[in-house]
Parts: structure tokens; sequence; C-alpha cells
């Protein structure tokens, strides 16, 4: 849509949608975020210049906090059913190479151990038809021409124009997010910087049928005298997403097939899809501007080493969903918006900058640096498998599947501050458990279906203290055989599943001054 056209129709005589969020982008960040709002009672209208939901992706791996998320909006067991589990990591020059047990190091954690193998195209129609299923279905085709207003901080809501099939139309929104890809269209239009490197390495990717050379049901990496290759089991007989380090002469498929066969011992039967491509680091500067958040790959580029990328997009979308939330229906003062930046930028700048190094030491197709990346490989992988069933395996697994991130929040700041000066925290943030995700002890999961900001006891019970009437609970649980969760202390649990404070519990009753900060400092009304 080019000035000309659009300005050739006054503003005033296009027709206006209203909703509480616009989100811009239907890929899995954005269609995550809308089906949280509308979980959560907060309409939502999405908006996606495609025809309808990718077909071909290179994002493979659901981890398992995204598939937490996915059990909070009652879709995980889908994923089980139309998944391929890849229980066990292999590292090596061939079949034969030790494996390390990623469904053992996160089985004590997690309910949701390994690495499930259900790539981007399948998250996207998972998502988009239950969309549908709840009358809320994406508007392909529009495409986002710019944002009349939402950038500035005193801007009182997010209007965009947007360019669809049957002409312009206006979406006036509280807020907007844009989930429109490393290419955003809505960062652009907030200003917001895009900084970081694109790798000097260049990379293949295919879909494959593989008879020889790889163990069905074990995602592996090989290397080779020059190269490497990730592949991801699809299936349990030989289904295999391939990634590869890619060189000058394998730009078709016919060479990457004989150079799989020569450098790896990889034979294949057929291959489906094959495309290449290079690899981005990037950050926005802010990752809000006014009423305008970015998420996903809006935000932040990094590499699909460890299938962290996709499930980095759709955890920033529950994050802000649920926060939206809170702000849109009341129940948190508009302050609380801050949180957004200061929890999600951080694992984003941590991601980036341990796979921009990671890639500094394997993304080169060099012999040189093949030598080191297999010795390196062969000494240390072997080391990391024998770390499966023990305490450190456990804490490299909750790492992997994304559920030790920690948020440090106390209204306005951080908490515990980022710097190392010691000091004492607030009694309601002194319990190690405050700002991870709630550890699973029996059926805790279950309320958190609500979307709810709930109260939690283990082991114990006491009377439901002076709290707004949204906050439900005390839910009563059994004691934490692990005790991570305390029988001396009321949990405070934020609707996405994250522990938000720890009250102390005196005489049989909740420190009512305890309490009342912890909802001051997190902008309880």
């Amino acid at each position: 849509m080019t000035d000309s056209h659009r300005d050739a129709v006054p503003i005033a005589d296009i027709p206006v949608i209203s909703t509480r969020v616009l989100v811009v982008g239907a890929g899995p960040t954005g269609l995550m975020a809308a089906l949280v709002l509308r979980r959560a009672g907060v309409d939502a209208v999405v908006i996606d210049r495609k025809s309808g939901p990718t077909r071909e992706s290179r994002a493979v791996a659901v981890q398992a906090r995204s598939m937490e998320i996915y059990d909070q909006l009652g879709l995980a067991q889908r994923i089980v059913d139309q998944s391929t589990l890849a229980a066990s990591f292999q590292a090596g020059t061939s079949a034969a190479a030790v494996a390390a047990g990623i469904e053992r190091m996160q089985e004590a954690d997690t309910e949701f151990p390994g690495l499930r193998v259900f790539e981007q195209s399948r998250n996207e129609a998972l998502l988009s038809e239950t969309l549908v299923a709840e009358r809320a279905p994406v508007r392909w085709k529009h495409e986002l021409v710019s944002l009349l207003s939402g950038t500035r901080d005193a801007d009182a809501g997010a209007e965009a124009l947007v360019a669809g099939p049957s002409g312009l139309i206006r979406i006036a929104a509280d807020w907007c997010i844009g989930a429109d890809g490393s290419r955003s269209a809505v960062r652009g239009m907030t200003g917001a910087a895009f900084d970081g490197v694109t790798d000097e390495g260049a990379f293949w990717v295919a879909d494959t049928r593989v008879t020889e050379g790889l163990v069905p049901g074990i995602a592996a990496v090989r290397m080779g005298k020059k190269l490497l290759t990730l592949a991801f089991p699809m299936s349990s007989d030989g289904d295999f997403r391939l990634v590869g380090l890619r060189t000058a002469e394998m730009t078709t498929d016919a060479e990457v097939r004989d150079r799989l066969r020569r450098e790896f011992g990889i034979e294949l039967e057929a291959m489906r899809w094959f495309s290449t491509y290079r690899i981005h680091h990037r950050v926005a500067s802010e990752f809000r501007t006014g009423r305008v958040f970015l998420a996903g790959d809006a935000a932040h580029v990094h590499s699909p080493v460890g299938g962290q990328g996709m499930n980095t997009g759709l955890q920033d979308a529950h994050n802000l969903a649920c926060l939206l939330a809170d702000v849109t229906q009341g129940r948190v003062g508009a302050a609380a918006l801050d949180r957004y930046e200061a929890e999600r930028r951080p694992v984003a700048l941590t991601l980036v900058n341990v796979t921009d190094r990671f890639f500094g030491v394997i993304g080169r197709a060099d012999s040189r640096v093949a030598l080191v990346r297999r010795a390196a490989v062969l000494t240390v992988f072997p080391i990391a498998a024998r770390l499966s069933g023990t305490r450190l395996g456990a804490r490299l697994g909750g790492y992997l599947g994304q559920y030790r991130i920690r948020y440090r929040f106390a209204g306005g700041r951080s908490w515990p501050p980022p710097s190392r000066v010691l000091c004492r925290p607030p009694a309601w943030a002194a319990e190690a458990v405050v700002g991870l995700r709630l550890p699973p002890v029996g059926d805790n999961h279950v309320p958190l279906r609500n979307f709810a900001w709930q109260l939690h006891t283990y082991g114990t019970q006491v009377p439901r203290p002076t709290v707004p009437d949204w906050i439900d609970g005390p839910h009563e649980f059994p004691a934490d055989p692990r005790g991570r969760l305390r029988d001396d202390h009321l949990y405070l649990i934020r609707p996405d599943g994250f522990v938000a404070a720890a009250v102390p519990i005196v005489r049989s009753r909740a420190s009512v001054s305890v309490l009342a900060a912890a909802l001051h400092a997190h902008h309880i009304a």
C-alpha cells in the first residue's frame, strides 16, 4: 500500500474495528499471545499478511517449559500425541557415539521431560485452529500499513491502519503486540534499534528420510572433518530434520546429499524440502514503546542450536499476555507493564550471548575449527552424559528446558538487584523459589488453567487472608518432598505460573504485613 493510495482515502472515512489488543503477526508468538489473552478474558484481533499458517519452518523443538504453557491451555496432550519425543541427545562422529539422557535430566522437575519435536508449522496450526474453534480466527491477508498512534507515552491507545482483501480498515486497540518476525514492521515504526551481528557461516536445512547414520528417536550432532550437522527426529522410524553448515560448493540438495554421505556416513532415502539461510544474533533496544510491545523474533533472533528460539517467543507471548490481561481488567496498575521488558529482555540477551559465543566455536566450515570442535565434544560430552542422573545434570536439564528462568522483580525495580552488592531482600522475596516458575507438586498445575492470581499452601492450612476477591485460594497441596515449597509459608502465584511471593505463616496465619508488602510490590490494586 503506497502513501498515495493511503492518502486518497480520508482517514475519517475508513471503517474502524475496536479491540483491546491488536496482535500483528500470526506466527507461534502472536498466536500464543492471542490465545492466552482470550483464555484470560481479553478480546484480541490478530492480523497477518500471509494467507494462512506457515507450511515450512526451521524451528522444530518444543521444550519442557513451553509444554507446561500448552498444558495450562489444555493443549499439551495433543502435542504429546502428535509429536516425536527425543529423550536423548547424541554428540560425536557416528551413530555409535554416547548419548545424554535429556528426559532423565528433567524427569524430576517437570511433567514434560525430554524434547518434543513438533515443528513451527504444527504449532501454528494447533494455535490457529484453537482460535477458530473459540470464534477468534486470524485475519489472514491483512497487512499493517502504519501505526497511527501508540508509539508515544502520551497516546491513549494504539491505532493501526491495515490493508485487507476488502480495502483499508483501522483497528483501534488499547495495546499492540508486534510479533511480526525478524523484519518486523512494528519494530521499525517504534524506532527501536535491532543491534547485533550476522554470523559469517551459512547453513542449510532439510526434511529427510534417513536410512543409515542416525538413530531413530535420538537428536544428534554429527561432526566431520570440516562441517557439522544437527539432526532432530521427526518420527520414530527415520524421518529427520537436518541442519548443517554449508560451504560454497553445497548449493543444491544433491551436493548436500553427497557431503552427508562422505563426511557423516548419513544415507538419505529422500529429501522432501531443502533451503539455505544465515544466522543472525540480534536484540531490540526496547521491548516496549508507549503502548506497543515487541515479542518473539521481532524482539530477538539467534541461533537455532538447542531449539530455544521458538520457545523463547512462546514464553514472551505468555508472559506479556498474562500481564496485559491483568492491566486491562484492573487487577494490577499500569506501572506493572515495565515488568515485561525487565523480565524478558534479559532472557533474550543471555540466550543471544550464549549462542553467539557457541557459534564462535562451532559455526565455522574450517578444518582447524573442526579439529578443536571434535576434540572438545569428544572430551566434554561423555562427561555431560554421565551427569544425567545427578543434581548438576538436573540443573543443566532445567536450563535446556527453559524452566529454570528466574525473574527478578519488585515493583519497578529488580530483585535481587543485578549488581553483586550484598543487601537484604524484602521478606516476601527471601525464599529461593520466588521468581521461579512454580515447581510441580501433586496436581498444583491444575488451578493455573484459570489464568488467575492464586494462593497456595504445601503441607499446611491457613485461613484466607484479606486479599482482592479475584485472587483464588488458598489451594492446599501435599508437602513438597524436595522442600522447595515450605509448609511454613503461603505462596502468591502469578497467572503465568511464576512464584510472586513467599509469605511466612505466623501462629497459623499468613503475615499481614509481609503479604501487604508483596501485593504493593506487584502493583496489585
